[in-house]
């Protein structure tokens, strides 16, 4: 682990380096610094609102259904500058909660509702950070959708924000409350794969991933229907384009893609089993080779990264043209994590080193004999019956929401995806987006906190 590091179990005591949070003024006036938020009680129902209403919006809603009647949750407000988008999410919630919400088109009005104790957002990628900013400034406890940010300085601001205010924030990176992926993480922690000096994700796809030819919301939207200099949000301003709007993770401005999308989980999974924090060195390739559509980020891409104290080397790898041989492995030197599946999947086993089992994909005849001999581990737990898991699990995960939950009525700053995650998952998606587009290696000034093209030591 790098010295400049925070542990999940000391970053309390760590005292926040970064740039002070600026107010996001684009579109309408700043937010003030009053806090509106009541103090949450033990029975009280903690309020909720949704901000931003496309399709992940509905796997939060989701969230919150599953958990409202076990945790007293209750939706009051949806905001989305698209009034097709917010009128229809609106009529949705009604009819899941049986409750009349409020609707808003900027996030400012919602946030000043008393009432209101937390909001989920579920915005563009490069709107995570400056909005959730906002909203803890407001008071509200928050959930932010991964990545939180898109560039360092943007991380930075968020962080600052979120470790000035008394609020509670969870991450999206939903697989960290998962039981199966905490289980590992306990093995992980216990020495028995020994020393672990390569971690691999292969998670992939076949078909041309964010964009739909015909969408429905491109042919449905009108400029005057929305607030496009709102949603730049600080971006360089350009003529209203309703694709990039409405499928913005393809376009270079606006997202990293599969670094902003699945890379963020995947290396946020690698910090999560290894007590690490973001990469020493990053170095990325790929291309637009399976899909040459209107997407400007990659379909196919690879990094590696190394974390030097650690003496860890990181691939992570995707695919958009080939769905075959989806994985996640970890190698120790006495002994294998391999999880069959891809981003999130519990299915995993545990290989002693000494078996010498056969490698690559023909493995799994051996595997079985050797678990039924005794010889190698299912991981599992009793929320799977103690048999083996599935190999895909749903986005919208129970457990994560009742972790949050569970931490706003405690007033429990150390959420299974705290702040800290955030900044970590940002800062090694940014590495990986920039040496793809740049076409170099690079590097993480701890000391300076800064992305460099050097090494620093």
């Amino acid at each position: 682990m790098a010295k400049e590091s925070i542990s999940r179990r000391n970053f309390l005591a760590k005292t926040a380096v970064g740039v002070a949070a600026a107010a996001v003024t684009t579109g309408s006036s700043a937010m003030t610094t009053a806090s509106y938020n009541r103090i949450i009680g033990a029975n009280d129902r903690i309020n909720i609102g949704f901000l931003g209403c496309g399709s992940r919006s509905k796997g939060h809603q989701n969230m919150v259904k599953m958990s409202a009647k076990d945790k007293n949750l209750g939706v009051i407000a949806v905001c989305d500058l698209w009034s097709k988008s917010r009128e229809g999410t609106a009529v949705r919630v009604n009819e899941m909660f049986n409750t009349e919400v409020k609707q808003f088109k900027y996030f400012e009005q919602m946030l000043n509702m008393p009432e209101l104790d937390a909001v989920m957002i579920a915005t563009g990628d490069f709107q995570h950070a400056k909005i959730l900013a906002e909203v803890v400034k407001a008071g509200k406890d928050c959930y932010c959708e991964k990545p939180m940010a898109d560039s360092v300085d943007d991380a930075k601001l968020a962080r600052e924000a979120v470790l000035s205010s008394k609020q509670v924030v969870q991450m999206g990176s939903q697989w960290v409350s998962e039981p199966v992926q905490r289980k590992v993480r306990d093995i992980v922690r216990s020495g028995k794969l020994g020393q672990i000096t390569k971690i691999e994700q292969v998670w992939n796809d076949n078909g041309p991933r964010w964009h739909n030819p015909d969408n429905p919301k491109v042919k449905a939207i009108r400029e005057e229907d929305t607030d496009w200099n709102r949603w730049l949000l600080g971006k360089p301003y350009e003529p209203f384009d309703p694709w990039k709007y409405c499928e913005f993770r393809i376009f270079r401005d606006y997202s990293g893609g599969i670094t902003s999308q699945w890379m963020s989980h995947a290396i946020g999974l690698v910090h999560f089993y290894t007590d690490t924090a973001i990469p020493d060195t990053m170095v990325a390739n790929g291309g637009i080779f399976g899909w040459p559509d209107i997407r400007q980020n990659p379909d196919t891409f690879q990094a590696l990264a190394t974390y030097n104290d650690s003496k860890l080397l990181y691939s992570y790898s995707s695919s958009y043209a080939n769905k075959f041989g989806d994985y996640t492995c970890i190698r120790g030197k006495e002994g294998t994590l391999f999880a069959h599946g891809g981003e999130g999947s519990p299915r995993w086993f545990f290989i002693p080193e000494h078996l010498k089992l056969t490698g690559g994909f023909d493995f799994y005849q051996g595997l079985k004999e050797a678990v039924k001999n005794g010889q190698a581990e299912i991981i599992t737990t009793e929320e799977y019956g103690m048999k083996i898991p599935p190999a895909n699990l749903s986005d919208d995960s129970k457990f994560h929401m009742d972790n949050w939950a569970d931490c706003m009525r405690s007033r429990n700053k150390e959420t299974n995806g705290h702040i800290h995650s955030g900044f970590w998952h940002s800062v090694g998606c940014v590495m990986a987006t920039r040496s793809y587009r740049e076409g170099k290696k690079l590097y993480w000034d701890r000391a300076k906190e800064e992305i460099v093209d050097h090494p620093t030591s």
